[in-house]
């Protein structure tokens, strides 16, 4: 016998409904780390671009920088929170394997009983996030997503070291997605090298630390990142570009992850995007925030005017796994 069963109704389209955004609340600046890493402001500055870093004291948590970007968001999209039914959690700094942290964000922003889980895709987890809510609203599995990317940066560096510990801050920024009448999430091109997973990652796994006593710190090979991340990724870009139907001079703002102000610059020179297009360079006060980078570039765009709704943004993710993932979206 032959049974059949329903299905929900699909949604032809969806688009990002609003973008929110918090940062830890202390400035850190070049001068409070260089001496730990026998280095200079000006030696910072001109390797990455970065001015300062802003970092959460031991009180505040992942989640409390999650719940804070959540809210964020769900005003700039003018809903209410009992209106999400699905809540996504991009993080690599949350401590606990489980439960999920996004099950927590739903029941403090009020969106219980909403479907709520963890991904872990370090610095492409926004994108990776954005992408599986497009999917989901479009399914018809889900009407309203949470899209968070959280990171504490900072109870993972080592003072020391000068492979990317000086580079980190700590924030979190959101997006909430829903159904649209118009496309406005393009298609997401995305993938992974596991073969180079030892180029960026934590310096021993949970369970070589607790025998060892030692406290796992996050490095990276900078040279083979730089390398990878700045020629490799901006073919990944031009695809995501392709799908969508829209070429460079289309594009109103760029907002690649914040990982390094000269691989920003080598993308924008590759994908030769147009003269005044507005570019996401919160690296530079906020510093590289991992999963978080994007959205708090974009909410930095809106709040210095650089950036209108309506806007074509190209948004690419990429690092730690390594993994990589770029889409273009219309700016709520």
């Amino acid at each position: 016998m032959t049974t059949t069963l329903q299905q929900a109704s699909c949604t032809q389209y969806s688009r990002v409904l609003g973008i929110g955004g918090v940062r830890g609340e202390h400035v850190v600046p070049n001068a409070d780390i260089v001496e730990a890493i026998n280095s200079s402001d000006e030696w910072i500055q001109q390797r990455t671009g970065i001015i300062s870093r802003m970092r959460s004291g031991p009180d505040v948590n992942v989640l409390d920088l999650a719940e804070g970007a959540a809210r964020a968001a769900i005003a700039h999209a003018g809903i209410e929170a009992s209106q999400i039914d699905t809540v996504i959690l991009s993080t690599v700094t949350y401590f606990r394997q489980t439960p999920a942290g996004a099950t927590q964000i739903a029941d403090r922003i009020g969106a219980t009983p909403a479907a709520a889980y963890d991904i872990s895709a370090a610095c492409a987890g926004y994108t990776y996030g954005i992408a599986q809510a497009d999917a989901l609203v479009r399914a018809g599995a889900a009407r309203c997503v949470l899209v968070i990317g959280a990171e504490k940066m900072s109870d993972f560096i080592d003072p020391t070291d000068r492979s990317i510990s000086f580079l980190l801050g700590d924030g979190a920024g959101a997006a909430i997605v829903g159904p649209s009448d118009f496309p406005g999430i393009g298609p997401t091109i995305w993938g992974s090298d596991g073969s180079r997973a030892e180029t960026i990652g934590q310096t021993e796994d949970w369970q070589q630390a607790i025998r060892s006593g030692q406290w796992p710190t996050l490095r990276q090979e900078g040279p083979a990142v730089f390398k990878w991340a700045s020629f490799q990724m901006a073919p990944i870009a031009k695809q995501a570009m392709a799908a969508a139907g829209v070429t460079a001079d289309q594009i109103q703002a760029f907002v690649p992850h914040q990982a390094n102000m000269r691989i920003i610059d080598q993308l924008i020179k590759q994908l030769k995007l147009p003269d005044g297009i507005a570019v996401g360079r919160d690296i530079a006060e906020t510093g590289n925030t991992s999963a978080a980078s994007i959205p708090l570039a974009i909410e930095r765009l809106y709040r210095e005017g650089q950036v209108s709704s309506g806007d074509l943004a190209l948004q690419i993710g990429f690092g730690a796994g390594l993994a990589y993932g770029a889409q273009v979206i219309v700016l709520p």
